[in-house]
């Protein structure tokens, strides 16, 4: 590996998105937020949106503050939450802002859609699992609605590929994000028009699907002179977040699960093709694209969101607690016995999370928490048995054993929840790195560079840069 190599990673969540400066040197490299910036919804006429305008003038401001100080990345990479987009017209205006997955516009839109294509012909053209605001029902929904921006576009780019677009002037459709759209064939890797076609979608709009490590082109030049860079290179890296996030799993082989934590838990399993069959479609498993051609076969779980939620209670009530606080909560209560189902409906969208709780006690006859930290056991406890419940729904898919489970992202920093969850699947966790997905995004851009190989070549070299904690089952 050559030496003072670095990479720039714009890592944009749901809620906040920040910058990440790789400077790689000496076979070793290290990670440093250089910016960070709000990404919020935005209501109008009943419509939900995406900002993408300030998100594209946060990364202008990010480089500006780089072309400064006389920083110059090799390269610039971008991930983004999956399934929205937005619309290029002809003459590469942009066609309005994306909108947003959290827009109820979708709500009973895959039953009309099944009117026309069953579920399970649906789900065994695509791989991926139903949820009512996937890009397919988005685009099913924005037709029946005559929305403007898709009458009148002459491409949809999926959010990471639109921001990339607007940097560079230049349009692809990168492979690991298009995975989540619900409009993609498994067999070609491209989007399956004839699908679409039946449902009465534009596909004129579709461009062809590009796998992760392409080069799309360089900043504008306007944008380079204005930051005082040159014309730096952008690169398609695993557009997903998810999937930049599983790139960065420091595995050393194969047998492995993972569970990407957050407000949402994804757990699944790195497979070399697709997993379709009845058994996936009646547990609603989906199949994302990954890097080197593998498949991210996983389930979503309702993660810390039972748990931000009654946070948000317990603070109008007067009541504020720290991460770190709750989980020395959690342990003071380990023996409070009652579990709810963290995906239950119920779960979802509540006017009073600790009163969803309860309900669900009362239903199933279980006791019900006397504190707050008997409420926080309870949610600890009820994640660790739903990720056992998934682990073992995996290993009845995966062509090899499932040797332990690797936790990223910032759940891998609770301690209690990881050992919790050993001892639940009765298999060891290692937990870490918390900055998975920057770290996968800028490894990404180290191998179109030609620094490392593969996947297994990252993996090393991050298992040897960044430090993880194990837990054994201990009960």
């Amino acid at each position: 590996m050559a030496d003072n190599h670095s990479f720039l990673a714009f890592d944009c969540g749901a809620t906040s998105g920040r910058a990440v400066l790789a400077t790689f040197s000496n076979h070793s490299f290290e990670m440093k937020e250089v910016y960070r910036f709000p990404s919020g919804i935005i209501c109008l006429g009943g419509k939900y949106y995406w900002d993408i305008l300030a998100i594209y003038q946060h990364f202008l401001n990010c480089l500006k503050d780089l072309g400064r100080q006389g920083i110059v990345p090799d390269s610039i990479g971008i991930d983004t939450w999956g399934v929205d987009f937005g619309f290029v017209a002809d003459d590469g205006s942009l066609l309005g802002n994306p909108r947003a997955y959290r827009d109820p516009y979708t709500e009973g839109i895959p039953e009309k859609v099944f009117e026309t294509i069953p579920r399970e012909e649906l789900y065994g053209a695509t791989g991926i699992q139903i949820m009512n605001f996937n890009s397919i029902f988005q685009l099913y929904a924005q037709t029946g609605e005559g929305f403007a921006p898709l009458r009148y576009a002459s491409h949809i780019l999926f959010m990471p590929d639109l921001l990339s677009y607007m940097l560079t002037g230049k349009q692809v459709c990168e492979y690991t994000i298009a995975s989540t759209s619900g409009m993609m064939d498994q067999g070609t890797r491209q989007f399956n028009k004839a699908l679409l076609e039946k449902l009465g979608i534009r596909t004129d709009v579709l461009l062809p699907i590009v796998q992760p490590g392409e080069v799309i082109g360089t900043l504008r030049k306007g944008i380079a002179d204005s930051c005082g860079l040159p014309q730096i290179p952008v690169i398609a890296v695993a557009g997903h977040d998810t999937a930049s996030a599983i790139a960065a799993v420091p595995a050393t082989d194969e047998k492995f699960a993972y569970l990407s934590s957050g407000t949402w838990s994804l757990m699944g399993i790195e497979t070399p093709a697709p997993v379709i069959n009845e058994a996936s479609t009646r547990l609603n498993f989906t199949n994302e694209g990954g890097i080197d051609g593998t498949t991210r076969f996983l389930k979503n779980i309702t993660g810390m969101w039972l748990l931000e939620q009654c946070r948000k209670v317990w603070e109008v009530e007067g009541r504020t607690y720290k991460y770190s606080g709750m989980e020395a909560m959690a342990r003071s209560e380990e023996d409070f016995p009652s579990i709810v189902n963290p995906d239950d409906p119920r779960f979802a969208a509540p006017a009073n999370m600790v009163q969803a709780i309860d309900d669900y006690l009362r239903e199933t006859g279980q006791p019900l928490p006397k504190n707050d930290a008997q409420y926080i056991s309870c949610i600890y406890h009820s994640l660790a048995a739903r990720y056992k419940e998934v682990v073992e729904m995996l290993q009845g898919f995966a062509p090899f054993s499932i040797e332990k489970l690797h936790v990223i992202g910032g759940g891998s920093a609770n301690d209690t929840m990881s050992q919790w969850t050993a001892n639940a699947i009765g298999r060891p966790v290692v937990a870490g790195p918390m900055e998975a997905t920057a770290i996968g995004n800028v490894m990404l851009q180290a191998r179109t560079a030609g620094l490392v190989k593969d996947r297994w070549d990252m993996r090393a070299l991050i298992a040897k840069t960044f430090s993880v904690k194990s837990f054994t089952p201990n009960n």
